[in-house]
């Protein structure tokens, strides 16, 4: 049950986009209350590759990885990185990709994309293990 000072809060938003005839939802405004306009959505997506998986192959992971942001246009900002961590506690996770969203919406149009699942069908056969990791920036 929402607390009666967020509640006025949210319909205090509500009530502004209205008047300023801007399409508002009590989500939108809820969500506006929990993280502030200027917050950004990070996706993280940490690879582990199977052991018999060849250079070659993981290159074509990295480049198919790399062309979504050509593809995708809610993709905000993009880049990756190899694992250099000299604290050993990796977990034989050797990739890092670093995804960027505007918002929940904008994720979601990503995740069932058909180039996104293209993708996919390109990495599992390699793919030994994944973690993902969202958050929003403060």
């Amino acid at each position: 049950m929402m607390k009666p000072i967020n509640l006025a809060l949210v319909l205090a938003l509500c009530c502004t986009s209205v008047f300023a005839n801007e399409p508002h939802t009590i989500e939108n405004s809820i969500q506006e209350i929990i993280m502030p306009q200027d917050s950004l959505l990070r996706h993280v997506v940490l690879f582990k590759f199977k052991p018999n998986t060849s250079k070659e192959d993981i290159e074509k992971v990295e480049k198919a990885f790399s062309e979504l942001p050509s593809k995708i246009p809610q993709i905000v900002s993009y880049e990756w990185g190899l694992n250099n961590s000299p604290e050993g506690h990796d977990k034989g996770f050797t990739h890092c990709f670093f995804l960027t969203f505007k918002s929940e919406a904008d994720r979601a149009i990503y995740l069932p994309h058909p180039d996104h699942k293209a993708f996919g069908a390109i990495l599992g056969p390699h793919l030994d293990d994944v973690l993902v990791v969202d958050y929003w920036t403060r």
